[in-house]
């Protein structure tokens, strides 16, 4: 690979400017003077950064490629505070309508196929829910995958999530372009590489993408619950790299859910939500689960495990110490207080999503009152000696580090004061957590990197969640260049 020298680039967050070469797709040299003759001649390249800060480049470590690719297209009804706002903003569109984003934690009314019949007679209408576990259809949705009797039209967790795979897709090499865009967009904003949680056969959807689209992230394929049996048949193995991708692709963890969300009040926590008798909904027993992950760790295949109520990841916990083994816990967003400390076991990451905070703060003081102080709680994790990595959930957060770095460093998106202040974690910190713990530019890195215009240390929230990328290289590789 031709070798690139970086000129005037300004070392890590505060640091000193300094020229890189990069050569065989790694840091070669980090000098005031770069000492070509010494390495690999004259540069094929060489570009004056002018100052701009230079940092290891981030990777969101929770996404669902083909949904976030999905959603790019669909029709934002975020914004809807009740369920006939949501229906009069899908109503203008024609033909299948597939809208995102809806939050029914908080609205004074229900949802229900009803609504939608009424405003937009015989018409297939989907909303997805903001936390993917919740899917609206229309009767006529409902008629097209073989559901036409459902009684309500909302269908919530397994249910929903068998619904919307049984929904008809655009031709895959369409969708492959969808995906193989939105990666083109993320490294736009400076990411290098991305965790798939996508419920899919990941390793054999991504292998046919690298061959036949340009992919500009690295892509670590993450395996379903149910195909683990499959995997294992297959060899596959956690973190080793798949056959043929260029290096592009890993091999990600085995993805179990233990509980559901707290937009849907499955959230699996000890104590009831409000007004009812209810703690949530536990879709994998202890007993089970300790087996499962026993049985991918026994195959070299390290378990991510989604916990979000506080008694899931308690669960959760037990389980990591039953088998033994290394792995995820994917979100964690209410904590016993003593399930801190339980973190910081070795090979354990806490996988969270910062800007799901603020966007649930409202939710969660409604189902979870007095208890958010643990809540999505990253610098009590952090004090315990936990590893976080930072993802976005895409398509429940925008594919953006640079939001939930800012989420996770203001705990606030807009003119509302902090939430709970006291759980708020350094910019540094956050950078880490967002760049698979990678904290400096060092001679011998790979060189998969981002160029931010002058200093994120010296930018407000705002300003740090709309950080300028002036570019991103993937192994030494431009995947993004502002100029050129």
């Amino acid at each position: 690979m031709p070798s690139l020298l970086l000129r005037n680039a300004r070392i890590g967050l505060g640091g000193p400017i300094r020229n890189v070469l990069i050569s065989d797709g790694r840091i070669a040299e980090v000098a005031t003077e770069v000492t070509t003759g010494m390495t690999t001649g004259t540069p094929a390249e060489s570009v004056d950064v002018a100052g701009g800060t230079l940092l290891p480049g981030l990777w969101d470590a929770h996404v669902h490629m083909l949904q976030w690719a999905q959603t790019r297209r669909r029709v934002d009804v975020s914004g809807a505070r009740t369920a006939r706002e949501a229906v009069e903003l899908v109503v203008p569109h024609e033909g299948f309508t597939t809208g995102y984003g809806f939050r029914d934690g908080l609205w004074p009314d229900a949802p229900h196929k009803s609504l939608l019949e009424a405003a937009a007679p015989g018409r297939p209408i989907v909303l997805l829910s903001n936390d993917l576990h919740t899917g609206w259809f229309s009767p006529a949705a409902l008629a097209s995958i073989g559901r036409g009797e459902h009684e309500t039209g909302v269908l919530r967790e397994h249910e929903c999530y068998e619904a919307m795979a049984a929904l008809p897709l655009p031709p895959e090499r369409e969708l492959d372009r969808w995906v193989a865009e939105a990666t083109t967009a993320a490294a736009a904003r400076g990411v290098v590489g991305v965790l798939d949680f996508e419920f899919a056969d990941n390793v054999t959807d991504w292998s046919r993408r690298v061959a036949e689209q340009r992919v500009d992230v690295r892509v670590a394929c993450s395996i379903p619950k149910d195909r683990l049996e499959e995997a294992v048949g297959r060899g596959l193995r956690t973190g080793e790299p798949v056959a043929g991708s260029g290096g592009l692709l890993e091999v990600g963890p085995v993805k179990i859910f233990v509980d559901g969300s707290l937009n849907t009040r499955t959230a699996y926590c000890d104590d009831p939500y409000p007004g009812t008798g209810a703690r949530g909904l536990l879709e994998t027993p202890p007993e089970e689960l300790a087996g499962t992950m026993g049985l991918a760790w026994a195959h070299g295949l390290r378990p991510a495990v989604h916990a979000i109520g506080d008694l899931a990841t308690s669960i959760a916990l037990d389980a990591f110490e039953r088998v033994g083994c290394p792995g995820r816990i994917e979100h964690a967003q209410l904590l016993r207080p003593g399930d801190f400390a339980r973190f910081a076991r070795p090979g354990l990451v806490a996988g969270v999503q910062p800007a799901h905070a603020p966007d649930d703060r409202e939710v969660a003081e409604l189902h979870w009152p007095g208890r958010t102080g643990r809540a999505f709680a990253y610098a009590g994790l952090l004090a315990a000696g936990a590893t976080l990595e930072l993802g976005s959930d895409a398509p429940v957060a925008p594919l953006d580090p640079w939001d939930g770095v800012a989420a996770a460093v203001a705990r606030t998106d807009d003119e509302r004061a902090p939430w709970h202040p006291e759980q708020a974690i350094s910019l540094p910190d956050a950078l880490a957590a967002a760049a698979r713990g990678r904290r400096g530019i060092r001679a011998g890195d790979p060189a998969d990197l981002v160029i931010t215009a002058g200093e994120p240390a010296a930018a407000d929230p705002a300003a740090l969640r709309g950080v300028e990328v002036l570019g991103t290289l993937l192994g030494g590789r431009w995947t993004y260049r502002q100029h050129g």
